[in-house]
């Protein structure tokens, strides 16, 4: 009897833990997003295909999931962004990977959008 309530927690405890690790980033509307102004510092690919954007005097980085499979190019990003003032927004959410990199949702150089998959826009903006 007590391997079987051993073996129903433990199975209980593993799916709670792959729920919250395997959990999708919420897509969500513009209006609900966390905002960050920042200079972009370096710009370069990651993971699969991901394009990741580093701040200057900052801990916290935001990555475009599967950015390169959008259309963008890493080159053409760091000519247009790299020590410039870029707004990022991105949602409430925690990863099992580390809080210092955000899934970002909209990413703006002045008022050119240049990415945002949130609901109420088109799907992709490219520079």
């Amino acid at each position: 009897m007590k391997r079987i309530i051993f073996l129903i927690s433990s199975i209980i405890i593993m799916l709670a833990i792959g729920f919250l690790v395997l959990k999708p980033v919420p897509i969500l509307p513009e209006e609900e997003l966390l905002v960050v102004e920042g200079k972009v510092e370096n710009v370069f690919e990651a993971g699969e295909y991901d394009i990741v954007f580093q701040l200057a005097d900052s801990e916290l980085m935001f990555y475009i999931n599967r950015g390169m499979e959008h259309g963008f190019d890493i080159e053409d990003l760091k000519r247009q962004l790299l020590g410039r003032n870029v707004t990022f927004k991105y949602p409430d959410y925690r990863s099992f990977f580390g809080s210092q990199i955000k899934h970002v949702s909209v990413v703006r150089y002045k008022t050119r959008t240049i990415f945002s998959e949130c609901p109420e826009s088109e799907p992709i903006k490219m520079i």
